[in-house]
């Protein structure tokens, strides 16, 4: 299967140069030169791009403002690229929804290595159930009989715990807002920070860390939100 993804920057021959690389991995690739011209294509393609690969320096429309409005009705997974390797810059982008971020310049084979990661993750998230198994670093997760084990024990955890930690897990090494979890997990609207949401991590955590002060599985990614350990 030949996946299409779709490059946002207004460098044009960067654009050129991704492409090109991309294609030795059998993913076809559009080009956008502006954000109103790459968003237009977003929404008119809807489900047709495995990736997208957004720049923040881009012309009267930033990456921000597009990342903003793709994330107000898709989950597609977004790259972002910037000159700047700022900490705000960074934050700023995952607490809008981004799923990795590369710094200006970098090398190809680090982004052929992201971008396959990104689709490979988002494939399999949206197949479903048909992974029952997920199998980590001292943990395994049985989904069909929900069933929790740390070292070979078997962990006691309540429904919405284990519907907490199967998401992050089925999305290993993506940040999630607190407002992005509530929604996913509790399937409800978020009209509020009430702390329910980091409750709940701090008792998974307890349950399922061998020291919840310094989890290993559940991290926290500072000013956005919580990620699954991808080194797990």
């Amino acid at each position: 299967m030949t996946n299409r993804i779709l490059i946002i920057d207004d460098d044009i021959e960067l654009c050129s140069l991704v492409k090109k690389c991309v294609s030795q991995v059998n993913l076809e690739t559009d080009m956008a030169y502006n954000g109103q011209t790459g968003l237009l294509q977003v929404m008119n393609e809807k489900d047709s791009y495995s990736l997208i690969i957004l720049d923040v320096m881009l012309p009267n429309m930033d990456g921000f403002q597009v990342l903003s409005e793709i994330r107000k009705y898709s989950n597609v997974p977004v790259l972002m690229l910037t000159a700047k390797g700022s900490e705000p810059d960074k934050v700023t982008g995952l607490s809008l929804g981004a799923d990795d971020y590369l710094t200006k310049p970098f090398s190809i084979n680090e982004l052929i290595a992201r971008v396959q990661s990104l689709i490979r993750r988002y494939t399999t998230f949206n197949q479903g159930g048909s992974v029952s198994i997920l199998t980590f670093k001292g943990m395994v997760i049985d989904k069909e009989i929900r069933t929790v084990q740390v070292e070979d024990k078997l962990i006691d955890l309540t429904g919405k715990e284990f519907d907490l930690l199967v998401f992050l897990a089925s999305n290993k090494g993506r940040v999630f807002t607190k407002k992005q979890i509530y929604t996913q997990v509790w399937k409800d609207d978020y009209a509020f920070d009430d702390n329910n949401v980091m409750s709940f991590i701090s008792k998974l955590r307890k349950k399922i860390e061998s020291n919840s002060e310094q989890p290993f599985y559940i991290l926290t990614v500072h000013g956005v939100g919580y990620r699954f350990n991808k080194e797990a």
